[in-house]
């Protein structure tokens, strides 16, 4: 009987990502095990849970992944053809374009209600967004396109406000859901970030339908 193959560690937490993310696209990730991954590449329980802690883990590293597998942030950079607050805009689309990442952060809203879950994203979007978030807001200061004197602060708030609208961790009606955009829309632009437009409306409006139709939590 032929010996398994050995594998250090880090190709076993990459096959892993790699067997999760084909499986929660296909299946979606309530429908997905733990076995079901472990079937798919090869291995045992034993050995998931010496690469990952739960599966809510492999589902948060899985965003992060993504993310940098297709960062807007990095995408709208070097754009010199575009001001400060068209880059924010068109990165916004483009995020949004990301059908993918789209559709397992959609998936990914029940876990949030782990609070060390919750805790660990807030803390893994403030390392990494505030300071992206800094560097067009500034940009956008300099040239003119952005008119205000918070960029610090809105660096910090930008990457809180997915939270705010989830209603698996601050439950709200549908209705209630578009009442936070405008709101968040008219604040962000008394604040000199004028973001609304028609493409992120439509978009928004359809979010927070779907968002509505599947929360867990009715308020």
């Amino acid at each position: 009987m032929a010996r398994p193959v050995k594998k250090p560690p880090e190709q076993w937490r990459k096959e892993i990502l790699n067997a999760a993310r084909e499986l929660f696209l296909s299946k979606g990730y309530e429908g997905t095990s733990v076995s079901d991954i472990m079937k798919r590449v090869g291995g045992s329980k034993g050995m998931f849970y010496r690469c990952f802690g739960s599966k809510e883990e492999v589902m948060s590293r899985l965003g992060a992944q993504l993310f940098f597998e297709n960062n807007p942030f990095e995408a709208v950079r070097e754009r010199s053809d575009l001001n400060g607050l068209q880059k924010i805009r068109l990165l916004l689309k483009l995020n949004q374009a990301d059908a993918e990442r789209d559709v397992l952060s959609r998936q990914a809203l029940p876990i949030l209600k782990d609070p060390h879950i919750l805790m660990a994203e807030i803390e893994e979007n403030r390392r990494i967004l505030t300071p992206l978030w800094l560097e067009l807001l500034e940009e956008g200061k300099r040239d003119g396109s952005i008119r205000t004197e918070y960029e610090k602060e809105l660096s910090e708030l930008l990457p809180l406000i997915n939270f705010w609208f989830m209603p698996a961790v601050f439950p709200a009606s549908e209705e209630e859901l578009r009442h936070k955009y405008r709101f968040v829309m008219e604040a962000l632009a008394s604040m000199g970030l004028p973001l609304a437009d028609d493409g992120l409306r439509s978009f928004t409006e359809n979010l927070i339908a779907e968002i509505a139709e599947k929360r867990e939590d009715k308020p």
